[in-house]
Parts: structure tokens; sequence; C-alpha cells
């Protein structure tokens, strides 16, 4: 009797921290930049004109205050953009909502989300739970063309079929979808390069 008291104590406590874990899991920390982090973001925001820049003194302005005119020019301009994972999650964290509810992780050709979804109260059997999503979209450059494809998702932990996605599971976006003008034909046309390493995405846009 002993045995089974403890058995049917352990159950109960093992299925109410799974319970917590599926339904009621915590909010994901949001990313805080340090200082010359933040530094470093904003010169790469700046650069790509993610937000608008300071307005600079001389010699942009003349005396009056008047914009000076300048000659366009592209020479010596990087077209390099690289943004590390801790950025993507700070930026999150700065511009959205959804800091504690998202979560990027790179890896070697491989950009992954964790997101927790909540459930609106009125729904039926899962109302007022929060799910866990869990998706992974491959990017590569290969001749010549950039390529991204739909991994998976997970919903609970369990994949979902690719019946379920639309059929898209492992289907290239921009080779099925890029013939045509659209999204993934301008994105296609202005990359030169692109590479996900641990941690680090790197993109080089075209002429």
């Amino acid at each position: 009797l002993l045995a089974v008291a403890i058995a049917v104590l352990l159950t109960a406590v093992a299925s109410f921290f799974a319970y917590r874990a599926i339904f009621h899991p915590r909010p994901f920390k949001p990313v805080l930049l340090s200082a010359r982090e933040e530094r470093v973001l904003q010169e790469k925001l700046d650069r790509i004109d993610f937000e608008p820049a300071p307005p600079e003194p001389e010699p942009e302005t003349d005396a009056a205050g008047n914009l000076r005119p300048e000659a366009y020019s592209e020479k010596g301009a990087d077209r390099t953009v690289r943004f590390t994972e801790r950025e993507l999650n700070a930026l999150l964290a700065r511009n959205t909502d959804l800091a504690d509810k998202l979560a990027l992780d790179l890896s070697p050709d491989l950009v992954s989300a964790k997101l927790l979804l909540p459930l609106d109260e009125d729904l039926p059997i899962l109302g007022g739970k929060t799910l866990r999503v869990k998706t992974g979209v491959a990017f590569r450059y290969a001749d010549g063309r950039p390529s991204v494809t739909l991994r998976g998702v997970m919903v609970m932990g369990v994949p979902l079929p690719n019946a379920w996605l639309g059929g898209l599971k492992n289907v290239d976006f921009v080779q099925e979808f890029g013939g045509d003008d659209g999204f993934w034909k301008t994105f296609a046309d202005g990359i030169e390069s692109l590479r996900i390493e641990d941690g680090l995405v790197a993109l080089t846009l075209k002429e």
C-alpha cells in the first residue's frame, strides 16, 4: 500500500509539472544588450535605414541650417549586413511585444523559432492555455540563388504532418514561387550571398 501511495503521489506531482510546462510555460527572458552591443547594433541599423539616423551637424548642413547638396556615389559602400543572434532577439524586445513570446536561434543554414501563443479564454478545451510552437526554416545560397525551405512546424512538441502545412514542408519557396513577379522573385534577385552560421547571419545585397 505504501508503494502504491508513493507511486500515485509521484505520478500526480509529475503530471502537475508536465501540465504547467505544456499549457502554462514561462515567458522567454528578453535579450538585453550591453551599451557597447547597443552601439554596434545601432550602427548596423543606421546603415540599412532600419531606423532614421539622428540629424548630423556640419558638414551635412550649411551655416543657415540648410542641407548641403551632395553627389550620389556607391563607391566604397559595404553591401554586407551582419546580425548576431543576440542582436536579432534584442530587436524583438525593442520593437515588438514578442520579446517574452518569441525566441530565434541561428545555426548553420537554419533559423529556428520558438513561439508561445496565448489562446483566447472562450476557446473550448484549450481556452486560456498557451500553445508552444517551434519551427525551422533553412536558408542557403547555392548556384547563384538563395534557397528558403520550411523544415517543419511542431505544436506542443508534436510535428505537424505535411498535409496540414499545405504541402509546404521541405519546399524551396524561392524555386517554387519565384518564377513570377512577386515577393520571392524580388527577394532572390536582390541577394548576392546569404550565410547562416552559429549565432550569425550575413547578407550581401546586389548592386
